[in-house]
């Protein structure tokens, strides 16, 4: 599972023109999800991105983490982080899972995420046509890959 999680102070997703969820401060993440990844990839990124340490605290240093500060999370699945662009110019998405393997992982996510949050979380729509608008806060961007957990 890679993710590319960016800290926000607002997020939102729009499908078919109608704001489909939106958050305030916290964390607006992107989420590819391949054919190798499972349940033990899930609880190790759910884990690692509520406890990140990437909110200021009063000195202004990266020490508090999305619980910490009581944020929020807007979670949506992007196939083309996957994506391979070492052979011509059009990316393959081959190691991309397929939505009968993608989808339930990534409702495993969302709900691995909530878990660990203590509250509910916004979401995309999985394969929808999606608008995401951010205000990304810093900016800072961190992308992680469960399958470089050592």
């Amino acid at each position: 599972m890679i993710a590319v999680i960016q800290r926000v102070s607002e997020a939102s997703v729009k499908i078919e023109g109608k704001i489909k969820s939106s958050i305030g401060t916290g964390l607006m993440i992107l989420l590819g999800i391949e054919d190798a990844d499972n349940q033990e990839d899930i609880e190790w990124l759910s884990k690692k991105i509520v406890n990140l340490r990437i909110f200021p605290d009063v000195n202004e240093v990266m020490n508090r983490s999305l619980l910490d500060v009581k944020g929020e999370i807007l979670l949506i699945s992007q196939f083309t982080l996957h994506a391979s662009t070492k052979k011509g110019n059009r990316p393959s998405y081959i190691k991309a899972a397929k939505p009968p393997v993608a989808i339930p992982l990534y409702e495993k996510m969302i709900q691995a995420l909530e878990q660990e949050l203590g509250k509910s979380i916004g979401t995309g729509e999985f394969g929808a046509d999606m608008k995401v608008s951010l205000i990304n806060d810093g900016p800072v961007t961190i992308v992680i890959d469960s399958k470089n957990k050592v």
